[in-house]
């Protein structure tokens, strides 16, 4: 089998001003950005605004394991047998990080004869938009600092500076760092830090934005600091969403690229799934309901944190009612989470899968508590048997949930045409009776208990000394009244990444509140959650080269 940048290289691309007249879309209406990527000047959604909406399908995956799920994969594949069949369709999903391309996880174009291309660039720096993200962050950390060192105005407090520089790279030395050392000329020194760039709030700003004049506001309304006296310091205060808006004057307007097989993708965004709200952009979902008839979106990690936010943080701003929600799982990864060893999955194990199962059945649970239909697409392996692949598809039915195969990774649009008809017949007999989980008028810990024992099966939760008196601050501010954006562990519907399967009676515990004010939601963070990865001893980028013809290898 080629190795998925082999698959890629070999694609036979359309220029990109063909992939985009499928849609109707016109010279002028695209920026481009060489012969295969271009962004969509926002004027095409204003103009479209009185145009019905198309179907919006939601891709989500039961939790991940080392196995490997196949959410991204599925997601491609789905939009382009949806093509296949006659129907106009859309992917839409999240730009890939530069830290996990060179580290672990790798990116996500998607794999086999299912990706979106060229794969290369859409790993690589793309169309630019996360170095604007990284400029835009950076340049309020240096405003704030610099407001400090010429005398602070506004009586900011060195220490409970809040507002972190960002890199899109995965570098555990920059975790915490001291900035300001070298004498007066050079700032006051403090304790300061790194995150990730798909972990900076600018990036939930952007991918949260209505439009650039949103944006500014919401960048306006981020809490950098506090003051002595207690009070927030908001970017607006340093007017900084000024200069933050025109460095992401390009950046806002949505990337179009194309699929192997030439169907249309928008690629826009990325925040983080388990510290923000892991799905792309919401101008980039308005665009393409208004352009295709089905719309193949994803939220990343599990629906436990992905598929949740993206219903009750996502559609709840942008006004989105999702027709359908697909959970991609296969029996290897239901296996594992059965206790099965990895080198051991590629055994026929009935009794495993039954107990592992249980996670699935959670899922489709948890999505029908939110009104809308599910289906399970169930990525096939060479190792699975019939046995096994028929005891998932019955157990799913039996739940509700229309329940089929899928191989699109190794066939492409030809493995996926069951799923497609699948959704399609739900998408047109089934009424989707979509409801966020909660009232975001209820009291943070409402919220917070909420989830965690409607999603994750909790039967409570915990909160630290430390966090009961940040929940006391942030409703004395009046900054209570938000969405939650929970950050856990992906690995578990608990906070506890061991605990794989349905665990039972276990309860969530809450250290920590972060209030990201211009994106509208606040972060609970739960276990270890690392806002700055770092590399595995043996690092991605160790294998990636350019060679001397220009052919790139070891990206995948």
């Amino acid at each position: 089998m080629k190795t998925d940048v082999q698959i890629a290289q070999e694609a036979k691309m359309l220029p990109i001003t063909e992939v985009a007249e499928k849609l109707g879309l016109k010279e002028d209406d695209l920026v481009h950005y060489g012969k295969y990527k271009a962004k969509i000047n926002l004027d095409v959604l204003k103009n479209l605004q009185d145009k019905k909406d198309g179907k919006l399908v939601l891709v989500t995956a039961i939790n991940p394991t080392p196995a490997g799920e196949g959410k991204t994969t599925t997601n491609i594949g789905l939009s382009m047998a949806l093509n296949k069949l006659g129907k106009t369709a859309i992917t839409a999903l999240r730009e890939p990080s530069l830290g996990p391309s060179f580290g672990i996880k790798g990116g996500a174009a998607g794999g086999g004869y299912s990706q979106v291309v060229p794969m290369e660039d859409i790993n690589l720096h793309f169309t630019g938009d996360f170095h604007a993200i990284t400029t835009a962050n950076n340049l309020i950390s240096a405003l704030l600092d610099n407001h400090i060192q010429q005398g602070n105005e506004l009586n900011i407090d060195p220490r409970r500076v809040v507002w972190k520089r960002v890199l899109d790279m995965n570098d555990r030395a920059l975790r915490n760092i001291v900035v300001g050392l070298g004498g007066k000329p050079n700032g006051m020194p403090r304790e300061d830090g790194f995150d990730i760039t798909v972990a900076s709030e600018i990036m939930a700003i952007f991918c949260l934005s209505e439009d650039l004049e949103d944006f500014k506001h919401r960048v306006g309304e981020i809490i950098v600091a506090y003051k002595f006296d207690g009070s927030p310091v908001f970017a607006k205060d340093l007017k900084a969403q000024g200069a933050a808006a025109l460095l992401m004057k390009d950046a806002l307007n949505p990337n179009i690229v194309q699929t192997l097989e030439n169907t249309p993708a928008l690629i826009h965004g990325g925040p983080f799934a388990n510290i923000a709200h892991g799905c792309n952009s919401i101008l980039a979902t308005q665009l393409s309901l208004k352009l295709a008839e089905y719309t193949i979106t994803e939220a990343g990690f599990g629906a436990d944190l992905g598929a949740e936010k993206f219903f009750d943080i996502k559609s709840r701003f942008g006004g989105l009612n999702p027709n359908a929600t697909v959970i991609v799982a296969t029996v290897r990864a239901l296996k594992y989470n059965g206790g099965v060893k990895k080198g051991e999955l590629g055994k026929e194990n009935l009794e495993a899968l039954a107990k592992g199962f249980a996670n699935l059945e959670k899922h489709i649970e948890n999505i029908h508590k939110f009104g809308v239909p599910a289906i399970v697409a169930l990525n096939k392996f060479p190792t699975d048997t019939e046995a096994e692949l028929n005891y998932v598809l019955e157990r799913c039915k039996s739940l509700g949930a229309e329940a089929v195969l899928s191989e699109v990774w190794g066939k492409g649009s030809e493995g996926g045409l069951d799923l497609a008809k699948a959704v399609i017949n739900v998408c047109e007999t089934k009424e989707s009776n979509f409801k966020p989980l909660y009232d975001v008028e209820d009291s943070i810990k409402d919220k917070i208990e909420k989830i965690a024992k409607e999603i994750y099966g909790a039967d409570g939760v915990d909160y630290t000394k430390a966090c009961e008196k940040q929940i006391a601050n942030i409703e004395k501010l009046g900054l209570d009244k938000m969405p939650i954006c929970m950050a856990k562990t992906q690995y578990s519907l608990s906070d506890d990444p061991t605990l794989l399967g349905r665990p039972e009676g276990f309860r969530i515990t809450v250290r920590n509140i972060k209030v990201s004010n211009g994106a509208g939601f606040l972060v609970a963070l739960t276990g270890e959650i690392m806002t700055m990865p770092g590399l595995p001893k043996v690092p991605a980028a160790n294998n990636i080269d350019i060679l001397e013809s220009g052919e790139i290898v070891g990206l995948f």
